[in-house]
């Protein structure tokens, strides 16, 4: 066979970098980044280089495993697993009905176009309300606040970084996360630049982070970003700096203006961490820029108010006149009639349905991850009885662990659709190998819309799957014939189905990219994009060198076609702000997550690549508190909430305020991987609550920053 090169993207985070393969004999043997994507231009972090050692990993599961009575795991070949698997489902549809039927993905199943069309269609055949995501541990709010102010769950905007000269950003960390809910694969690059054409980054966190170290920063109390954002609002409104042609296209102003009014700077600084004179000159730089734009991300979702906090987001960057103009937030387009096809799915929805558990309403057709290990536990109509897990790996993941891993216990059937052996899938009856994304063709189809360059791309497989694994839509299809289900997840794919007829994910997005607004029509538009033209651009093509403005008004689902700043739900939210009782005491510092370069949620500690160094997992103090509480540089330490403890190495920096702990997740590993498991850590989500109570109300998201916590010498 020889030695070939291919061109393919990185599906790990959302820059989506170009890499280069190179392939001998059908092996994979390295990655480089591509110097030709005209987005990326040579640039790929540690991650997506280490995916040569994720795809040859010796501990990678390669074929169907089945759980025997003893406890151990035994191979079966594909027919005898998804015969069994399917049979036991149905057992459970004709006794319980569909509804008694789960399933989580986790992040990775985003990076694939046809994973989530696939899974959607499964369970919108059995009628099962139980689809759960990582969404809960990380974006969903962001989704709910988009569908509160603009109708729509879909229209969230991006920062244009190329062109603003005042970027705030919360809660984000662009310099390890390389971006998240916008697709820049340069952004360090983006953000010099921001400064060398006489702008300014501000980076608002408790922690000086890599990015906060390379630009400003302005230090904030874990869980203060709402405090701050109404201070900042309050500062505007109060002085007259509010841009009053933007807000004219918002309904509500008057009511957000009387709300903000009991949130003065002098008031919030005990609660936001910030002063009030830095609250103040915060407020009238952003007023008097030309192109202001507010971005927040992860840290920003974790905490008791991570709906209101997205909300206000956007509402600051609105009032500051920055919304939807050259420079602010903006709202991409897609070369697929994304919306119109989210829409059609039945997928595009935000608050349509409420859990058994809890009530918590759905998030594009999810429910809280949290309430999972009492769906399971609960009796009545409508328990959850059997689970497939996509991408993911809840234990690991989910607060209150372990919780979790005494419902999965007693459940009927649990599949684990995997690379590995995860944690989660330990406790499986079933796990079956899938593909890696070198294994299969794919389509950035979500993220689309994030690009600030307009772009688009496809990619072929770099080489063939090893062993047996199989991309997850061919194992959700073939599970499906066996069950006899009528996949779809669009009306023309359930029709398609009806007639006998199983389109492929690459026959739909062909009929989606040539019906689109820059599609071909099939030959009636020349130069237009089909799968055929993006076949033959191995870099992806360009569309366009910004993304347009001034399309927001069209765009908003609300039928009065106003941005809405003061819903009951927000208003509701400001009030349980305002009435929030002082921390509990026993418990005097606040714990926070952080990203690691070398890390990416709960799956990379396997590869030798990214663990060199001696790499520890440990709990960053600062020294005021190490001295305090008797902790040394290197040694153990005891974490403790009112939820549990954990105990890792102290890790001394002044990186972190006083009364702050940052501890990253993602590590304790106790799956089938055994650089991970020797790696040791500890799993931090431990420390969280398991009660579904305690979910911020309007997305369920997990309480996983600014928990209160107290720390000691192990």
């Amino acid at each position: 066979m020889g030695t070939t090169q291919a061109f393919t993207y990185c599906r790990i985070c959302e820059p989506l970098c170009g890499l280069t393969a190179t392939v001998e004999d059908g092996t994979l043997t390295r990655l480089r980044p591509d110097r030709a994507h005209p987005l990326s231009q040579g640039f790929a972090c540690p991650k997506g280089i280490a995916m040569t050692e994720v795809q040859n990993d010796p501990d990678r599961v390669l074929h169907p495993l089945r759980r025997r009575a003893d406890g151990e795991f035994e191979r079966v070949s594909w027919d005898v697993a998804l015969g069994e698997i399917a049979a036991r489902l149905n057992r459970i549809r004709a006794e319980h009905g569909g509804g008694a039927i789960g399933w989580y993905f986790g992040n990775p199943a985003t990076f694939s176009y046809s994973h989530p069309l696939w899974m959607s269609g499964f369970m919108g055949a059995l009628k099962s309300p139980h689809l759960y995501s990582a969404g809960s541990q990380d974006v969903n709010n962001r989704f709910a606040a988009s569908a509160l102010l603009y109708g729509s769950p879909l229209l969230v905007p991006i920062p244009d970084l190329k062109r603003t000269d005042l970027l705030v950003m919360l809660g984000a960390n662009p310099l390890v996360s390389h971006g998240s809910l916008v697709t820049a694969p340069r952004i360090r690059d983006d953000l010099a630049a921001i400064v060398r054409r006489g702008g300014r980054v501000l980076v608002v966190d408790p922690r000086r982070t890599e990015t906060a170290a390379a630009f400003e920063h302005l230090p904030v109390a874990p869980d203060g970003d709402a405090w701050l954002l109404l201070s900042l609002l309050n500062v505007m409104f109060e002085e007259g700096l509010d841009d009053r042609e933007a807000c004219g296209r918002a309904r509500g102003i008057e009511r957000l203006r009387t709300a903000a009014r009991d949130f003065p700077p002098e008031e919030t600084a005990a609660r936001s961490g910030v002063a009030a004179d830095d609250v103040r000159a915060l407020a009238r730089a952003l007023a008097a820029s030309e192109r202001p734009v507010v971005y927040g991300r992860t840290g920003t979702c974790l905490g008791r108010y991570g709906t209101l906090t997205a909300f206000l987001i956007d509402v600051v960057t609105l009032v500051a006149g920055g919304l939807d103009r050259v420079g602010g937030a903006i709202f991409g387009a897609s070369p697929v009639r994304v919306e119109e096809l989210a829409k059609r799915s039945g997928l595009v929805t935000y608050g349509t349905a409420r859990s058994r558990v809890g009530g918590y309403p759905d998030v594009l057709g999810t429910f809280p991850a949290g309430v999972m290990a009492k769906e399971i536990t609960t009796p009545g109509p409508g328990r959850m009885r059997a689970l497939i897990v996509s991408a993911g790996n809840p234990l690991n993941s989910v607060p209150g662990s372990g919780a979790l891993g005494a419902a999965l216990d007693e459940l009927d059937l649990l599949v684990c659709i995997d690379l590995y052996v995860s944690d989660t899938g330990r406790k499986a009856d079933y796990v079956l190998p899938a593909t890696t994304f070198l294994e299969r063709e794919d389509f950035p189809l979500p993220f689309l819309q994030n690009h600030l360059t307009p772009y688009v791309t496809w990619t072929e497989a770099v080489v063939p799957p090893r062993g047996e694994a199989r991309q997850e839509w061919e194992i959700i299809d073939a599970l499906a014939r066996r069950m006899r289900l009528p996949l779809g997840s669009v009306r023309a794919q359930r029709v398609a189905h009806r007639l006998g007829v199983r389109p492929s994910p690459r026959t739909m997005v062909d009929a989606l990219l040539r019906t689109g607004p820059y599609g071909d029509w099939y030959g009636l538009r020349r130069g237009g994009l089909s799968l055929r033209k993006l076949r033959a651009s191995p870099h992806g093509v360009v569309l366009a060198d910004h993304q347009r403005t001034g399309t927001l008004r069209r765009r908003i689902q609300h039928r009065d076609k106003k941005i809405h700043v003061a819903p009951p739900e927000i208003v509701a939210e400001i009030g349980r702000l305002a009435a929030a009782p002082p921390p509990p005491g026993g418990y005097p510092l606040r714990l926070i997550g952080m990203r690691e370069l070398r890390s990416h949620n709960s799956w990379m500690h396997n590869a030798p690549g990214l663990m060199r160094g001696k790499r520890a997992h440990a709990a960053r103090v600062n020294p005021k508190d190490a001295a305090e509480y008797g902790l040394q540089d290197g040694g153990p330490c005891r974490v403790t909430s009112e939820h549990g403890s954990i105990v890792l190495p102290a890790k001394v920096t002044d990186e972190l305020a006083p009364g702050t702990v940052a501890v990253p997740h993602g590590w304790g590993h106790e799956g089938g991987w055994r650089m991970a498991n020797a790696a040791g850590g500890a799993n931090v989500n431990l420390l969280a609550s398991a009660d579904p109570a305690d979910l911020e109300p309007l997305a369920g998201m997990a309480h996983l920053n600014g928990v209160p916590v107290k720390i000691a010498p192990a």
